[in-house]
């Protein structure tokens, strides 16, 4: 599709009354069905399949092999690893039409979820965390917090670069790549001003 704002290779489908920001790219074999929002600068590889009234946001990179599934809200600055998969029906039968009752997931503002993970509808994925390669989520995941395992589990803090956060007594720690300053206190992280 020749579009002067945003990119669709040749394979692909976009269907009527979808939104695409200016500088997306989507890539062979994906199918963006009606009514979903894809914002600016987001890259969509191959053979990724949007469901109606999907939200992403921008700067939302888009691994190959993900289905987004109806009830999916995206942030900003989210990565979708390869072949990670949600769900959007607690309990789904082929004989049994369930539609409404899609349950929504929200990956919040610079999250990460790693490939094949599997993120069970309902949940939130908190800002800035990191769900490792292979987890199946089945709750919510605090903001900054790495999680993995079958079922996930909370192992460790992430900073906003994506490195492992080390607190020390005073619940400090400080980002190895930018040196920014974080703390924890009840469970919570923030970034505070150095």
């Amino acid at each position: 599709m020749k579009n002067n704002d945003f990119f669709v290779h040749e394979s692909s489908y976009i269907d009527e009354g979808c939104i695409i920001g200016k500088g997306t790219k989507i890539w062979h074999f994906t199918h963006v069905m009606n009514d979903s929002v894809i914002g600016e600068n987001c890259n969509l590889g191959q053979n990724v399949v949007v469901s109606p009234e999907v939200k992403l946001g921008n700067n939302v990179k888009v691994q190959n092999n993900v289905s987004i599934y109806t009830g999916v809200i995206c942030e900003d600055n989210v990565f979708l690893g390869p072949s990670m998969v949600f769900t959007n029906v607690a309990n789904p039968r082929s004989a049994i039409v369930r539609k409404d009752q899609y349950q929504q997931t929200l990956v919040k503002e610079g999250a990460t979820i790693g490939a094949n993970a599997t993120i069970i509808c309902g949940n939130t994925i908190g800002r800035f965390s990191f769900v490792g390669a292979g987890a199946v989520v089945t709750h919510d995941v605090p903001d900054h917090s790495l999680t993995i395992g079958n079922p996930a589990r909370h192992v460790g803090w992430m900073s906003e670069r994506g490195h492992r956060l080390n607190f020390d007594g005073e619940g400090i720690a400080f980002c190895p790549e930018n040196n920014e300053k974080y703390l924890l206190n009840n469970m919570i992280v923030k970034k505070i001003p150095n």
